[in-house]
């Protein structure tokens, strides 16, 4: 990504992470989606009530591995053969690590986690706890994946990882119908289906990386040991995410719980809400991970200008690209509802949220760019004070006072765009006038550039 056209090696890089991302997508999607038409409307909650829950642990290890992530794509682009190596196999021996703590964590805390969301007891509790439990005895395949497939995108390779996602998506979907829906296994049999799929993607990744013969990023079982210099690095561009992730997720389980107070309808709502919405913001995060590798290749090939170029390009990308997702949303909103949940009491909240929310994506676009430029930089310090501040305290202080003053659906899901714009403004105004470049963590000195567009 260090010479040639800027928009090509964008669109070439995100394509095939965005068809990537909806297949991976595409697990919880059919899970819900069979949930809902097949099981009932309360192992329906209790499916999407889970995400917050689960993206507390993965969420943290996800930051980690964007710290990773960044230090091989600027290792890389620095040709340090030797630090890629030793990157990927100090990141393989924590992933092995943690694999074993999440499960442990995860099993450990699901009762409290589901109090502090509001379900103490009923149907949902029983069909959420039941996921979870689970869900957690398999989450050591979609680490591994993350971990697999995140070094590969970091040189360059989006293809493969691409690939592994289509074939278990697939997997999981046939899986989910048998297990739900012919066998009738209800809840457990889509969490079954979720985990055998997962530890598939994690084992067609892994042996990619086994079998990567005469590259830099081969993983050697032999190797696998950390570096307590790479450990230092990966936990300083790392940790930062990992933390910010993790308590955005957190509050999460919190705003859930608001979303429970409202009543059940409402609860489904923004499940579906939550299912759209991440379909429809994919295109942009694409982009938004692409300008992170871009960034960090270029900064680490000493290309400064080239590389803040590339985040002018993927912020106009990202608008324009978003813009035309949320067309369909506002038109067929009620048709796009009926896919996931036919209950009339649940299409109307989803309708409802969706038309109120939908057109703030835009403001998504500069927040998710302008951080995912200054991860690749180095600097993830700044994006999780900024994403803290705006997703956590503002949102929840909002919260706070919403439920004393006006506790119904609108204004309580406006809290999220005031949350966007808060952060969008302070990524965008801390990208522009911090020194954010001096994070870099190779020592190239800045070559000619004459690059395109």
């Amino acid at each position: 990504m260090t010479q040639g056209s800027i928009t090509g090696h964008l669109i070439r890089f995100a394509l095939p992470m965005l068809v990537g991302y909806l297949f991976q997508q595409l697990y919880n999607t059919v899970d819900l989606f069979v949930v809902g038409n097949y099981v009932g409307d309360a192992a329906y909650g209790a499916v999407g009530s889970v995400t917050p829950i689960i993206n507390t642990l993965i969420g943290f290890f996800l930051g980690l591995a964007s710290g990773a992530g960044v230090l091989v794509s600027q290792y890389f682009g620095a040709g340090d053969r030797e630090n890629v190596s030793k990157t990927v196999h100090t990141f393989m021996a924590i992933t092995w690590g943690m694999s074993i703590a999440f499960t442990v964590v995860g099993l450990g805390t699901t009762p409290l986690m589901l109090r502090l969301m509001g379900l103490t007891e009923g149907p949902i509790y029983e069909e959420a706890k039941t996921y979870l439990f689970i869900y957690y005895t398999g989450v050591i395949g979609l680490m591994i994946y993350n971990t697999g497939s995140g070094i590969l995108r970091s040189v360059g390779d989006a293809r493969r990882p691409f690939w592994f996602l289509v074939i278990t998506a697939v997997l999981n979907t046939l899986l989910d119908l048998h297990f739900a829906k012919d066998l009738h296994w209800g809840v457990a049999g889509v969490a079954w289906a979720t985990v055998i799929a997962q530890c598939v993607s994690g084992l067609l990744v892994l042996i990619t990386l086994l079998r990567a013969k005469g590259t830099t990023y081969r993983y050697e079982w032999r190797k696998t040991r950390v570096d307590k210099t790479i450990l230092k690095q990966i936990m300083r561009i790392g940790l930062p995410s990992a933390l910010q992730m993790a308590i955005t997720s957190f509050s999460n389980v919190f705003v859930q719980g608001y979303m429970v107070g409202l009543g059940d309808d409402i609860l489904g709502g923004w499940t579906t809400y939550g299912k759209v919405d991440a379909f429809a913001l994919l295109p942009m995060q694409s982009i938004a991970m692409g300008s992170t590798t871009f960034l960090g290749q270029n900064l680490g090939a000493g290309k400064l200008k080239r590389a803040k170029r590339g985040t002018t390009v993927a912020v106009i990308m990202g608008l324009i690209i978003t813009a035309l997702c949320l067309l369909p949303i506002m038109i067929w909103t009620p048709a796009i509802a009926a896919v996931f949940n036919k209950s009339p009491g649940i299409v109307e909240q989803s309708v409802l949220i969706l038309r109120l929310l939908s057109p703030f994506y835009l403001l998504c676009c500069f927040n998710q760019i302008y951080a995912g430029a200054l991860r690749g930089a180095g600097d993830s310090r700044a994006p999780m004070y900024i994403m803290l501040g705006s997703f956590v305290v503002l949102r929840q202080i909002y919260l706070f006072i919403i439920k004393r003053v006006a506790y119904v659906t609108t204004w309580v899901v406006l809290g999220y765009p005031l949350g966007w714009l808060a952060c969008s403004i302070a990524c965008f105004l801390y990208y522009k006038f911090a020194h954010w470049e001096k994070h870099k963590v190779t020592s190239v000195q800045t070559e000619t550039e004459n690059d395109t567009e």
